[in-house]
């Protein structure tokens, strides 16, 4: 620890060594008549600035572009930590932004870079940080448009990210730039380590060791071991990598893009040719408005479908879709595409095989997807896309490519996995018993809706009609903490229905449970255990895990009403694509769903339901704004128009003892 005299002075001689003037950059601005005249000053004072920074200043005034990023940590040049970031997602993605840099530098035109880094999903589970996670995508968007506005000369933007929050910031902040040409960088994927657990599981360490299942030597050990490589979202098909999937699929990346293996040459290649594509999507004048559209969101549900993707993207799909000024996918739209669209890879964490997520890059990814939807009809193949070129020409190219066919190689070179046995056509999926991937479960419990992953149901607990039923008492939690004990201390048992309350968006800012969904997935028992929440999962979760139920209980949800012991009766149909949560009984007694909602809309909320007493005011505010802008299933986004009613109506005129305003 150092002394006071070392923190109030230094021995060091150099800190006297100072200057009080210097000559400044030589050489002179490329400045005009008609600038001069006509310019703002913002616009002179710009260049200025880029010659003040070092650039050359005969070059200053070339064609601007800026690069936006998640990019956190401090990294040496030999890639070892000087601060660390908060995950590995966003530790080397300065590397991509570095290598677009140097591409647009070499067209002959000047790149910015501004950055907004993104928290870590996996680091706050179960801490009050998950309390400011999903409010953070809506503000890091807000910033992310905030600084490409704020840099009045750009000529098109390049998005660089990767996980959970910070990939759907970026394309929720893309999408609201609607007269830009904007491309974006998915950062890629972690490897997995040989002979090791992935990212996923050992996030269940803690439960497991409760158990029994683990020592602590094995603990320490895995735990160590989880990320093969230093960079990359999880190799599992969570968030993270179901945002750079959705994120191809809209057409806002390049094919081929999505779940690249962070820090390799391909990697960084993909980065250069982004740069190229916003050079060309600016020379033809093509913005945003030209490549997002309705049918670019249907795509976008589509391939989400078809992947088996995280159920946090019915939160960012719609909330993209809002930033673009398109219609809102309704609950109806995602049972839909979710009837017709049918389940193609094999992948972590749903299977049928676990591979990671670089082996569905390998097999070809979101294009070779692609090419079996369109076989069947289910894409919009002539919406345009980032690549300057429409989608079906997009998939012309991959069917033949060099690209393609060597990729499929090195799958059975490297891994010796065959890429058809990764990425199914529809046939082979059907045979496999690949079910759909999403449910929307209705009923007294959630009338407004709510979901589950389907795919993601044990099949020894569904039937041979693809149907999974439980009936059991209620176990209630208003808080995860207490869950989290209740599961490690052995109370929860087969048959029982676990009910997290008061936890959506008004509660602790609608935190992802995965604490309590891994539990489950990895007790011997826990197949056996359903789970109702008005809070979110993450995209690894597995089970009978239903979430997003509406309304929460804070806004007097029915689910804020259940008492414990109360009969809860769960059914999901995976082949009718259906579901139903109901309050069946109580007391000993029971009765149909209509007399449960009767039953329930005499109750009041359960006292014990509150705001958690860590949740931030920022978050507090988030909360209120997202529910008057239409709440969970528009996206919990910030809709200014009702936000601005919402104010008015509630304003009330000033009392007529008050003066009124100077005139």
């Amino acid at each position: 620890m150092s002394s006071r005299n070392d923190i109030f002075d230094s021995a060091a001689p150099d800190i006297y060594q100072i200057q009080t003037q210097a000559p400044g950059p030589a050489g002179s601005l490329p400045i005009t008549d008609q600038l001069l005249r006509h310019s703002p000053s913002g616009d002179i004072f710009g260049l200025t600035q880029n010659a003040g920074m070092g650039w050359n200043p005969a070059e200053a005034g070339r064609k601007q572009f800026l690069i936006l990023s998640t990019q956190g940590g401090m990294r040496a040049p030999d890639g070892k930590p000087i601060a660390l970031g908060y995950h590995t997602g966003h530790w080397e993605i300065g590397l991509l932004a570095q290598a677009a840099a140097e591409e647009f530098t070499r067209w002959q035109t000047i790149p910015f870079a501004g950055f907004c880094s993104d928290p870590c999903d996996g680091r706050t589970q179960g801490t009050t940080g998950m309390f400011d996670s999903l409010p953070y995508r809506n503000d890091a968007a807000v910033i992310f448009r905030r600084l490409a506005r704020s840099l009045p000369l750009r000529a098109g933007v390049l998005g660089v990210a990767t996980c959970d929050k910070g990939l759907p910031a970026m394309l929720m902040a893309v999408a609201g730039l609607r007269d830009l040409p904007c491309v974006v960088v998915p950062g890629g994927v972690t490897l997995p380590a040989a002979g090791a657990e992935d990212a996923g599981t050992v996030q269940t360490l803690g439960i497991r060791y409760a158990h029994g299942l683990v020592t602590l030597s094995e603990a320490a050990d895995l735990g160590c071991r989880a990320c093969g490589t230093p960079g990359g979202g999880c190799q599992f098909l969570g968030t993270a990598a179901t945002a750079q999937v959705v994120g191809e699929a809209l057409g806002l990346s390049l094919p081929h893009s999505a779940l690249a293996p962070s820090g390799q040459p391909v990697w960084l290649d993909m980065a250069r040719r982004s740069a190229r594509a916003l050079l060309g999507l600016e020379e033809r004048k093509l913005a945003m408005r030209d490549v997002l559209t309705a049918d670019s969101v249907q795509n976008a549900m589509v391939i989400h479908a078809a992947f088996g993707g995280s159920t946090n993207l019915l939160l960012h799909i719609p909330a993209i879709a809002h930033a673009a000024g398109l219609k809102i996918p309704t609950v109806q739209d995602w049972i839909s595409v979710n009837r017709r669209v049918p389940r193609l890879v094999s992948v972590l964490p749903n299977g049928p095989v676990h591979h990671p997520t670089v082996r569905v890059f390998l097999a070809g990814g979101v294009p070779e997807v692609m090419l079996h939807l369109r076989r069947l009809g289910l894409l919009n193949v002539d919406v345009l896309t980032v690549s300057g070129k429409p989608l079906g020409e997009n998939l012309d190219w991959w069917e033949t490519s060099e690209r393609r066919r060597r990729f499929r190689e090195l799958l059975r070179e490297k891994d010796g996995v065959d890429a058809d046995e990764v990425i199914f056509s529809p046939e082979q999926g059907r045979a496999r018993g690949l079910a759909g991937t999403l449910v929307f479960p209705r009923g007294n419990l959630a009338p407004e809706g709510s979901v589950v992953k389907s795919t993601a149901l044990d099949p020894a607990v569904v039937d041979a009609n693809g149907v999974y039923h439980l009936e059991g008492p209620a176990r209630v939690f208003v808080n995860e903490k207490d869950a989290m004990a209740a599961l490690k201390q052995g109370r929860i048992q087969a048959g029982d229905v676990m009910v997290l309350a008061g936890i959506g968006p008004l509660g602790t800012g609608m935190e992802e449970t995965y604490q309590v969904t891994s539990a489950l997935k990895h007790l011997p028992h826990g197949n056996r255990i359903a789970l109702l929440t008005d809070a979110r999962f993450s995209g690894v979760s597995t089970g009978a895990c239903i979430g997003h139920i509406g309304p929460e209980g804070l806004a007097g949800g029915p689910i804020g009403k259940v008492l414990d012991g109360d009969v809860i009766r769960v059914h999901i149909d995976r082949q009718r694509h259906e579901g139903s949560i109901d309050l069946v009984g109580e007391g000993g007694r029971r009765f149909t769903p209509e007399e449960g909602t009767r039953i329930l809309a005499g109750r009041a909320s359960r006292p014990d339901l509150a705001p958690h007493p860590a949740l931030p005011e920022d978050t507090r505010l988030w909360a209120a704004l997202q529910s008057a802008g239409g709440g969970t299933w528009a996206g919990c986004v910030y809709d200014a128009d009702r936000i601005i009613q919402a104010l008015a109506a509630g304003r009330t005129p000033p009392p007529a003892s008050f003066p009124p305003p100077a005139r």
